[in-house]
């Protein structure tokens, strides 16, 4: 059964954040939850722990972690058709307006992005933007091809601390 659906919140940014994360488009679980990489299997949120030693136990600890990491989140896929939570099943594709939002917070130095979907989409529709970028590992357990202390090691190169 496929899906339209709309992306269901707004980006996650504060005056301070330099980093903009962006992710493909919320999981179903996500959807549920209202927050950004909720599915209890995805190791967004243990991965910057892990990094920040920060404890990320409930939302407000996890909005506190994002605010002390200078990190602004929010997804590529503004409108698609799915069937189920992974990346390749996204089809009829809108992207978020990413240059517009990035000419509002002129504080954001660098953009990294946590899938290979989000970095093509990027890529395809605002390559002209002049902004550093960087590819993470996908947090979703589904990409099992790397270990999670490795995920952990790439996201430190990227995210500091």
């Amino acid at each position: 059964m496929n899906k339209n659906l709309t992306h269901p919140f707004q980006p996650i940014i504060f005056k301070d954040s330099k980093i903009l994360i962006l992710g493909s488009f919320p999981s179903i679980e996500s959807f549920d939850k209202s927050f950004y990489y909720a599915h209890p299997r995805n190791q967004f949120w243990k991965i910057l722990s892990q990094i920040s030693n920060y404890p990320i136990n409930n939302r407000d600890q996890k909005m506190w972690l994002l605010k002390e990491m200078n990190i602004a989140l929010w997804d590529m896929v503004q409108s698609c058709n799915r069937d189920n939570s992974l990346d390749s099943s996204l089809e009829d594709i809108e992207v978020n307006n990413i240059a517009e939002f990035l000419e509002s917070n002129p504080q954001i130095e660098k953009i990294a992005f946590t899938g290979r979907l989000a970095e093509r989409l990027f890529k395809l529709h605002f390559n002209y933007l002049e902004k550093e970028t960087f590819y993470l590992p996908s947090p979703s357990s589904a990409y099992a091809k790397m270990s999670f202390e490795k995920k952990v090691e790439n996201y430190k190169k990227v995210l500091g601390k």
